[in-house]
């Protein structure tokens, strides 16, 4: 895996002709995990999508850059709140999926690496619909982390699971991503202050650098200010 990049983002968001939000001027830092919170609407989820290059539908005036010149596409995994497995497939085909659709041969020693990492081994011929909710989102972080990318994207990737799996989840990603350049969004401030070393917290009118990663409960009172 290539050294990750900070990412800087500047610029002001319309939507539809009307303005979504900023300007804003974030940066990312290299190696590090950042958080983006904010009231429904914000717009979080385009920020992230902007930050992948796909299509929005929204105007943005402005620029995204990475901190070694190089442009971010080709080295971005994404891991979305659904789990976006195939059914007919099996979790291993799932897992090598990135490879097969780049029509190269996936490395299988790998895969099998990837889903022992997230504790899946021995699950690996079964289909989707054998799988838990928790386990399946195993299964998607075993297919991110197949592709070894430097920066990883997470769009409220544990929002639909119970608490106790989330716990579980929070804790292997932690890991498992440790000293990528991650960007998540998510709307669970205690989440983002176990996970972060740098919190966003978004509104119409731009952004915000949240300095207390340590207390969640400052920063849900904070957002339900931002949300009345």
């Amino acid at each position: 895996m290539t050294t990750p990049p900070a990412i800087h983002f500047t610029g002001k968001v319309q939507f539809g002709g009307k303005p979504l939000f900023g300007p804003v001027d974030i940066t990312c830092p290299a190696g590090q995990w950042t958080s983006i919170l904010g009231p429904s609407g914000v717009g979080k989820t385009t920020l992230l999508r902007l930050l992948l290059g796909l299509e929005t539908g929204a105007q943005h005036d402005g620029k995204i850059s990475a901190s070694d010149g190089e442009p971010l596409a080709g080295r971005i995994a994404y891991m979305a709140q659904s789990d976006l497995l195939f059914p007919w497939l099996s979790l291993l085909e799932n897992v090598v999926t990135g490879a097969r659709l780049r029509s190269e041969t996936p490395d299988l020693d790998r895969a099998h690496e990837v889903i022992a990492q997230v504790g899946l081994a021995g699950h690996e011929h079964k289909k989707p619909r054998a799988l838990s909710g928790g386990m399946r989102q195993r299964a998607a972080l075993a297919r991110t982390l197949m592709e070894n990318r430097p920066i990883v994207m997470l769009d409220e990737p544990l929002s639909a699971l119970d608490a106790c799996t989330r716990a579980e989840m929070q804790e292997l990603l932690d890991h498992a991503l440790c000293g990528k350049t991650v960007i998540m969004v998510t709307h669970d401030p205690a989440e983002a202050c176990r996970l972060s070393n740098q919190i966003i917290v978004m509104s119409r009118g731009g952004a915000e650098l949240w300095a207390d990663t340590a207390s969640s409960d400052l920063l849900m009172t904070h957002m339900r200010g931002l949300a009345a």
